[in-house]
Parts: structure tokens; sequence; C-alpha cells
């Protein structure tokens, strides 16, 4: 916080104190699309598939892990997912001890779409890049982030003036370092878009078998164009993205809803409870059963259900 100017500095601190009423989970402000969080969050709440959004960084860090690609971001940054991706993260507090604090706010790709329109088009694109990454924050994007939060003591003012400060936020994104990213999700045409219509397709059907050449077909594409991709927006292949859908869904189903470790198995579409366990422990270290065991351990012991 000391490298940035002073007035970023100022608005940093007034962003801190408007959000310091945010729980340790998803916590609505009151604004549309606009959440905030704050303390420690447990793993497994962070162990998702997450919405396209842009998340800012407040106090503290937080590590975002899609696939075998690991980013890190701080109050200097923040953070742009433009499709739903499966993915792990981990809250960090302060060096001083302060704690994990973050706004976020969905991407609605209506108010993009309208937003682009009123925008001179741009031919800089970069679709060999993943569908998510880090920038540094800059005083304008802090502004508008500011006059979007102090909304939480103006409610009377929400309705008319927070969708003039979201398209200010998403402008200020689209003019920053991965505006390509916006741009292109919102456009029909590019791969990007593409390969999120085909995300949308694999998620409603997760539990179903599926064929790689079918998702290329009905994404107008080659299947070694899709995959090549697919792989670059997502980090993973079409098969690893469903893999990690049905793992985060199993693990949900047995925490949450008491299912055992085969039905969960059979109910996500694995064929063997025996695959099953192995691809679990792979992606979250433990077995099923000693997972969700350690999970509904924590969760009692801090006293709150587990889907919080």
């Amino acid at each position: 916080m000391n490298d940035q100017p002073p007035a970023m500095n100022d608005q940093l601190l007034e962003l801190r104190s408007l959000a310091a009423k945010a729980e340790n989970r998803r916590t609505e402000t009151g604004i549309p699309r606009v959440a905030m969080v704050q303390g420690e969050i447990p793993e497994h709440m962070l162990a998702a598939v997450y919405e396209p959004m842009v998340n800012l960084i407040l106090q503290g860090s937080k590590t975002m892990t899609v696939g075998d690609r690991t980013l890190r971001y701080d109050p200097a940054t923040y953070f742009v997912m433009s499709i739903e991706l499966p993915a792990v993260g981990t809250v960090h507090s302060a060096a001083s001890g302060e704690p994990y604090l973050a706004l976020s706010l969905t991407l609605d790709p209506t108010v993009l779409s309208t937003l682009l329109t009123d925008l001179p088009s741009s031919t800089e694109r970069n679709e060999s890049d993943a569908g998510f990454s880090v920038a540094a924050v800059t005083p304008e994007l802090m502004g508008a982030w500011l006059r979007m939060l102090r909304l939480m003591n103006k409610p009377d003012e929400i309705a008319a003036l927070a969708p003039v400060y979201e398209r200010e936020i998403l402008y200020r994104v689209l003019q920053g370092p991965h505006g390509w990213m916006l741009r292109d999700i919102a456009a029909p045409d590019t791969a990007m878009a593409r390969v999120s219509q085909a995300i949308q397709w694999i998620r409603r059907d997760f539990a179903e078998p599926i064929r790689v050449e079918a998702l290329a077909q009905r994404a107008a594409m080659s299947v070694s164009a899709f995959h090549r991709h697919f792989k670059a927006v997502t980090t993973l292949s079409p098969l690893q993205y469903q893999k990690r859908v049905r793992l985060l869904q199993a693990r949900t189903l047995m925490v949450a809803s008491g299912r055992s470790v085969t039905s969960a198995a059979f109910e996500v579409g694995y064929e063997s409870a025996t695959q099953f366990s192995r691809d679990y422990a792979r992606v979250f270290g433990l077995p099923p059963a000693r997972d969700s065991a350690r999970i509904l351990g924590e969760t009692k012991g801090r006293g709150r259900s587990p889907d919080r």
C-alpha cells in the first residue's frame, strides 16, 4: 500500500472501511452483482466453478489455481475471470495481521455488450492466453469501485447510479491490459465466446459422457482447433474440465447432502467408484471419505453449516 500514490492509498482505506462489515463468506452489498468477503475462508468454500467476474483485493492476498496455472494477487492488483472456470483459491491475511478483504463484480453479458456498442472497436486480442489473469489497479479503476461501494450508505441512489458505476468499472477494465478478454467473450464469433458456449454445454450435462468431436462440431471448429482453444482459455482439456466439475459437485453432495462416496460418484457420472476416488485424491489431496470428514469436522468446529 505504501508504494501507491497518496490518492490511491486514501481510496483504498475508504474502501476497506466500507467493506469492513463483510462476513467470511460471500456477502451481498445490496448493489446488483457486487459482493464482498472478509477474513479466513474455509478451503473447501474456495474450490468451486467461479462465475465470470472482476475481483478487487483490498487487504491481504489471494492465490487462484486453475488447472496447472496459479496466480497471486494483492491490493495492488485485480483479477479478471471472463468465463466459468473450476478453480481452487486460498486467501492470506496481510503481513501486519489484518484480515483478507475483497470485492467482486459478477460480469453481466448484457451490460458488457451494451457498453461495447458505445465504444470504438478494437483489433487487440490475444486468443492464445487464458480467460483469466491479474493486472495492476489504476487510480481510475479504484475510484470507480469507491463510487460504487459508497452506494451502500445511500441505498436510495443505487437504482439510478449503480448502472453508471458498473459501466465505469467495466470501461476501466476494458482499457486495461486484459480488456481483450471481455471484448472477446461478448463477441459471438470469437474463439473465446465459442469455448464459453461449450463450457455451458459441459456444465449443463456434466454427468453425461461427452464427445469432443460433438462439442467441436457444435462450436463450428475442427477438433484440433477446438481442443487447442479450449486448453488455451481454461488451461484444461474438455474432458479435464468435465472431470473437475464432476468432482466439485460430488464433494458438495458428500458434505452438504450426506451422500456416500459410491452414491456421489455414480450421481455425477462416474462408472467406477475406485476411479472416482483416485481422481478425487489427485485433485483434493485426500480420498473422498477422509476429505469430507475433515470438512465436516472443521465446519462443526466453526459452528456453521457446510454450505455457507
